[in-house]
């Protein structure tokens, strides 16, 4: 059985930084693209970011580059992102997601549609 657990979440200041995790069990994880999303309330579910099987060729999102980074330990079967320079836009809540079929998905890894296991989500709430 496919889990994805997030965790890390929390409350901010502007310009703050967090470190969210999300720990992957039930697969093997160090075949699937993985990514970060976020959803807002009343705004559309969007990618963050997303990373291959092997923890090269990272994407972002054009809101995030070069604030938040993303990274995998596949011993450990967990995922990362490092968010730096907190804005209070960024606020939502962030999913983690494997991706349905093993492969290199290149840019489309940041589409939803492309993503079958979902965490629960994790809060991020970033005061201004």
């Amino acid at each position: 059985q496919v889990q994805l657990v997030e965790s890390g979440g929390g409350s901010v200041q502007a310009g703050g930084s967090l470190r969210l995790s999300c720990a992957a069990s039930g697969y093997t994880y160090s075949r699937y693209t993985m990514g970060w999303f976020r959803q807002a309330p009343g705004k559309e579910r969007e990618g963050v970011a997303c990373i291959a099987p092997d923890g090269d060729r990272p994407f972002f999102m054009d809101s995030v580059k070069g604030r938040f980074t993303i990274s995998r330990d596949n011993a450990k079967n967990t995922l990362y992102l490092r968010m730096n320079s907190l804005k209070p836009e960024d606020a939502a809540t962030y999913y983690c997601a494997t991706a349905a079929t093993q492969g290199y998905y290149g840019v489309s890894c940041l589409r939803s549609y492309n993503y079958n296991y979902w965490g629960q989500g994790t809060q991020v709430t970033v005061s201004s």
